[in-house]
């Protein structure tokens, strides 16, 4: 970036007119510029004669788009232009999960503690939870952004604990991101090899709020989150909820072999 940026200096006529080429560029600050162009051209052709016109050039942009902002720039422009938008899919949010909870979080100690689901993970099996005996059961999101809400299976429940399972289906054996959303404290399995945790509370969430790299094995790998409610009961505390996507480096989507087909066009 910062070569360009001197060639912008030095020449830039020369320098913008190398813009276009980086539509594909593995430089995320240089792909930025590209798919700007795009934006504006999209909005150009926002004219009844131009006919289907900015919906390609908004599909082109959203298909080379990393950055969330200019994301979420497109997909606004091609919904008001009646087009679908598969949200989920282009940034690779996983959207099925199997959960299993409450256990407990009393005093914050459910964060460190053990509970059966970190030590083997057995769908068809049930175990003591925090006031009766919990089992997995199957949770999907429709959000467009990947939000796993567990309160909707389990009410606003504080001091607690859940987890949410996942098998992403790879086609190789691959290097990649895990990136994570999450207000509440957590944990992060790969294949049983914890990648990262992080004990706080209520700091905020947004997408990809951690970069966890790892490393995808050809086949089934398996994905276990740990999540964790404290004992505050401010409203702003009640939210218990993740959005977990798999990713290259870039943030370019890696899709799951076993992920359903897009009904969207």
């Amino acid at each position: 970036r910062l070569a360009f940026d001197l060639m912008l200096a030095i020449d830039r006529a020369a320098a913008e007119a190398m813009i276009p080429g980086f539509l594909d560029d593995p430089s995320t600050e240089l792909r930025r510029d590209a798919v700007a162009l795009l934006i504006t051209e999209g909005r150009k052709q926002l004219t009844p004669e131009a006919g289907d016109t900015a919906a390609t050039t908004y599909r082109k942009a959203l298909d080379a788009a990393r950055d969330v902002d200019q994301i979420q720039e497109i997909a606004k422009a091609l919904t008001n232009l009646k087009q679908q938008v598969d949200l989920p899919r282009h940034f690779g949010f996983l959207t099925d999960w199997q959960i299993i909870g409450p256990f407990h979080n009393n005093a914050r100690k459910g964060f460190a503690e053990e509970f059966p689901p970190e030590n083997s993970i057995n769908l068809k099996a049930s175990y003591p939870g925090k006031e009766s005996k919990v089992q997995w059961q199957a949770l999907a999101t429709s959000d467009p952004y990947g939000k796993v809400d567990l309160n909707k299976p389990y009410g606003k429940l504080k001091e607690v604990t859940g987890y949410a399972y996942h098998e992403f289906e790879s086609t190789e054996t691959r290097p990649a991101e895990l990136r994570l959303g999450c207000k509440n404290a957590w944990k992060v399995w790969l294949n049983g090899k914890l990648l990262f945790s992080r004990d706080e509370y209520h700091r905020g969430q947004r997408i990809d709020q951690y970069k966890m790299p790892a490393q995808l094995e050809k086949g089934t790998n398996s994905i276990l989150i740990k999540l964790c409610q404290n004992e505050q009961k401010e409203d702003w505390t009640v939210q218990w909820e993740f959005q977990l996507r798999v990713c290259d480096a870039t943030g370019t989507a890696i899709p799951a072999a076993n992920r359903p087909k897009s009904e969207l066009k």
